[in-house]
């Protein structure tokens, strides 16, 4: 071998591979302002686990076999599984969503009897995937957890409600759509449930603009970033 040659890198067996979605420079990803936290060179890939292939291991496999049977759309329903850390999530298309959670809910070999709420995620470069619906749900039956994962486009932000499969996610709806501007069609009262009622936007979203918002319980303004100290 030259000194110009070197060896190929061995990937072991079973690692997810990943699918790049954005590229991100200094730490949190604002580039609009001053840098404050001396990471601004900082240059980083966006990534997300691609798809798994069978066998996907442990019960996992089990778990697959039992919900094509129960959900005879499975094929239709079900954009990616990925097996990662150690979990199983299912990426499901959003208007199978009810479908396929009610399918995980009442079959006897499933019984993911439990969701444990909705977390949203902002990915602004997953395009035409810009907002996602993460539920993890539990089965105590089978002492089992996966999670769902639902994604829609910024421009059309809607995914069904999971409130009548599963009556405890209202509150974690209106969080979620509170602080990502998800609207979760069926929903009995989707209103904001932190921010005021009036209050323009959805802070947690990527595009949210940082700092210049008056704090009038204290009578104070936070300055905009390009106003604050910086380290450089």
């Amino acid at each position: 071998m030259s000194e110009h040659e070197t060896t190929p890198e061995v990937v072991p067996a079973g690692t997810p591979t990943i699918d790049v979605v954005n590229v991100r420079s200094g730490m949190f990803g604002a580039n609009d302002g001053g840098d404050t936290s001396g990471f601004g060179g900082l240059v980083r890939a966006v990534a997300v686990a691609s798809a798994a292939s069978r066998p996907y291991g442990s019960w996992y496999d089990d778990a697959a076999d039992a919900l094509e049977q129960a959900y005879p759309k499975f094929s239709e329903a079900i954009e990616k599984v990925v097996v990662e850390y150690g979990e199983l999530t299912l990426h499901i298309r959003r208007e199978y969503l009810l479908e396929v959670a009610q399918a995980l809910r009442d079959d006897a070999a499933l019984r993911f009897e439990m969701c444990m709420g909705v977390s949203g995620v902002h990915w602004p470069g997953d395009s035409g995937r810009e907002l996602h619906a993460v539920y993890p749900l539990v089965s105590i039956t089978h002492n089992r957890r996966l999670k769902l994962e639902v994604g829609c486009p910024d421009t059309d932000p809607h995914i069904p409600s999971l409130y009548s499969v599963y009556p405890s996610n209202d509150w974690h709806e209106r969080e979620t759509y509170d602080f990502f501007g998800i609207i979760f069609d069926g929903h009995p009262s989707l209103s904001r449930i932190q921010m005021p009622d009036d209050w323009s936007g959805h802070p947690q979203r990527k595009d949210y603009p940082l700092g210049g918002i008056p704090v009038e319980y204290k009578g104070a303004e936070i300055a905009p970033p390009d106003e604050r100290r910086q380290y450089s």
